[in-house]
Formats: structure tokens, sequence, C-alpha cells
């Protein structure tokens, strides 16, 4: 989000530059109109010129050519400002002097003014015509699109914080947990701990964490999640472990490992949830490596949905390698997806991890599984997600033996 906003800005500081420089003006500005002031929120100058406009500054805006161009008490061109009786009643004209001026609306699709594009000369440009002020409109109209777009951005990202943050200081959410089951023995191993949000608009998780990664939020949602879904351990039957998901800009964060640090991790699992290329999996690999050298296990979420996942699997070495659903919902009737879910349960074996195999709601799913000796599963099947209160102490599926 902020590399948008600066890329925007970059933009428009460019298109002031060329504008100015094309018109041959000392100066060139974009003002907005804001609560009767005029607010210089980009300023282009000539290296010779004086440094008599900043940006940030503001003056009344009723005391400005801007306004007057607005409502059409002055042209939007003059050749010299000093020849227009409008412009003598304001006593900057004669004190800067002002010479040669140049201003155009900045209107938004709906009509709105935000203000003024300007470029204006201490001295009179009697070379100035109609096509000159075509250009600065052209200018100007392309300007104002990337500025609507940008407090279009600006507004929806801080309803968004808004809303992650009234959602986080309410306690909008809640953890449910799903059973994580060993298939040869018929027996409960583990469970993921997974959010629930009861807050506006009803979305799933994944809508939740996505916003609150694009506004720099995401680190904060994941760790009041986690806080939460770790009260539910002890209550949890004690030969289990809980299997939570964090993400890659996370897990590197000091905060996650003095979260855990009060907690038995050889009964923690951490999934890798990131769908995306990891930048620096040394860091990564860095800030796990004193958790895991206490017994924490590292899974690696959604093999087989995509590259990454692939990524994670080489770079990571994790304990737990998760089978993508989308390779389960296809894995009693679709070859390739067989052969990839084999291929991966062969490179388990070989690397020294275990297979979970997620999102098995059918009986035919669960005999593909068996005859291709994955050994444990998740999914309806065997399990809907539950609160503590209203855990299975079984797993619900009984037709254990696949043939």
């Amino acid at each position: 989000m902020e590399a948008n906003y600066a890329t925007v800005d970059e933009t428009i500081s460019a298109t002031l530059h060329s504008v100015r420089t094309l018109l041959g003006m000392q100066f060139a500005f974009i003002a907005e109109f804001k609560d009767g002031r005029r607010v210089f929120r980009f300023v282009d100058r000539a290296a010779d010129a004086p440094p008599i406009l900043c940006t940030g500054g503001s003056d009344l805006l009723e005391d400005s050519y801007c306004q007057r161009v607005v409502d059409g008490r002055l042209p939007e061109l003059m050749q010299d400002a000093r020849q227009n009786p409008e412009a003598l009643t304001l006593p900057v004209t004669m004190a800067l002097p002002v010479g040669a001026h140049l201003s155009v609306p900045l209107r938004f699709s709906n009509g709105f003014v935000y203000g003024t594009f300007c470029c204006f000369s201490l001295f009179p440009d009697v070379t100035l015509n109609s096509r000159d002020i075509r250009t600065l409109r052209l200018f100007a109209e392309m300007t104002g699109k990337l500025m609507e777009q940008q407090l279009e951005r600006n507004h929806s990202h801080q309803l968004i914080v808004q809303r992650l943050q009234e959602v986080m200081s309410a306690g909008e959410y809640n953890i449910v947990y799903q059973p994580i089951v060993q298939l040869a023995r018929h027996e409960i191993i583990g469970y993921e701990a997974l959010t629930r949000f009861s807050g506006e608009p009803v979305r799933t998780p994944d809508v939740w964490f996505n916003e609150a990664a694009e506004v720099n939020l995401q680190e904060e949602l994941e760790l009041v999640t986690i806080s939460k879904a770790l009260q539910g351990l002890t209550h949890l039957p004690g030969d289990t472990y809980l299997s939570l998901n964090a993400s890659p800009a996370t897990i590197v964060k000091p905060s996650l490992t003095r979260l855990l640090a009060g907690y038995p991790l050889d009964r923690l699992m951490l999934e890798v949830t990131e769908h995306t290329s990891v930048d620096d999996y040394a860091r990564m690999i860095e800030a796990i490596r004193p958790l895991r050298a206490c017994g924490m296990k590292l899974a690696v979420d959604d093999a087989g949905a995509g590259y990454a996942s692939f990524r994670h699997i080489l770079k990571l070495q994790p304990d737990i390698i998760k089978l993508d659903i989308s390779l389960i919902r296809q894995i009693d009737s679709h070859t390739e997806c067989r052969a990839l879910a084999g291929a991966l349960i062969r490179f388990a074996e070989e690397t020294g991890s275990k297979v979970v195999a997620e999102g098995v709601e059918t009986v035919e799913e669960l005999q593909a599984l068996r005859k291709l000796e994955v050994n444990n599963a998740q999914g309806y099947l065997l399990g809907r997600p539950a609160s503590l209160d209203a855990l299975p102490t079984r797993p619900a599926c009984t037709v254990m033996q696949g043939g």
C-alpha cells in the first residue's frame, strides 16, 4: 500500500515538473482547497527561482488566484497578471510580482473540485496562448484521476484498519479446533486451530487475514488469534498437539517467539500459510531454530497448490507436509492428483517428513489415501472444526479400513 502511494506521488511530481518545463514557467503547484485554505500539496520550481512556495504550506483560499479562477473572477490564462484589474485587487500580484499565470481546476469524476493545477512566473510571457491552457487542462485531468484513485485507496485503507481494530478490540472472533487423525490407529493425534470471525461484514477467515496483510496489521491479527488458540491447549488431551497457522512475516518476528515461550513447544506445530515465495528463507529458518530445538514441529500448508509450497518444503525442511485440499478433492478419480500426491508422499519418506491430508470428506477419498499409504488426515469426514466444549474424543468416521 505504501509503495503504491509513493509511486503515485512520484508520478504527480514528475508530471508537475514536465508541465512547468514545457510551458517555460518558474513555478508549478497543485493546491487542495481545504477548510477555507489553499494547501500546497505538490510544488515544483526552477533552479534559479526563489523559494516562495513550499509543500505543505497554506494561505487563505479567498485571498488566492486559485479561488478566483475556479469561480470565474479570473481567467485561466493571463500573460501578465498585472494587467488584470481583478488580479490587482490581490496584494500578492505586485508584491511578488506575478507575471504569467495559468491555472485550471482539478475536478474528480463526480464533479468535486479538489483544488487547482497552476503554473506561473514572476515575469510576463506574451507567447502563452490557448494551446498552452489546453495542455495544462490535459495534464490536470490526468493528475486528477491519479489523485482521486489515491484518495479512494486511502479511504479504503482507513476503513479496513478501523474494521480490523474494532474486531480485535471487541474480540469478535473465536477459535475452533479440527481433529487430525492417525488413520491406522483410528486416533486423534492433534488439532488444528482455526479462526472464525463474527464481526461485520461476514466473510471467510482468509479474507480477514488478507486484508490485515494489506494494511500492515497481519502480525497483530495473527498474534491475537494465536494467543486465543493457545488458551485451549490445556483443555486438549495431553497426548495430542496443537497446530497453529502463521505467515512467514509473523514467524520471523520476535513477538511470536515471546508468545510461544510460555507453552510446551513439544505439543505445538507451526503451519506456514504463505502462498507466495518467501524473500528471506535464511531469516525464517534462524527465527524458528530455537523453537524447533525445543520440540516444536514445523508444517508446510497447502502442498501441491502451487510453486510456493514446493519452495517452502525444499527450503524449510518441515516435519509435516500437508497435502492441499485441491489434491484430495479429486484423488479418488483423477490420476494426475494421485500421481502428485504420491510424489509428495515419497518425497516425505525420503526426507523424514510426515504427511497429513487435508479436506477429506468422502469415504472414497479416504480409501484412495490409504492406498497411497497416507497415515494422517483431517477433514469433515473425520471431524468438523468445533469449539473446545464440543470436540469429539474419537474420529467421526468409523470406516477406517479401505480396500
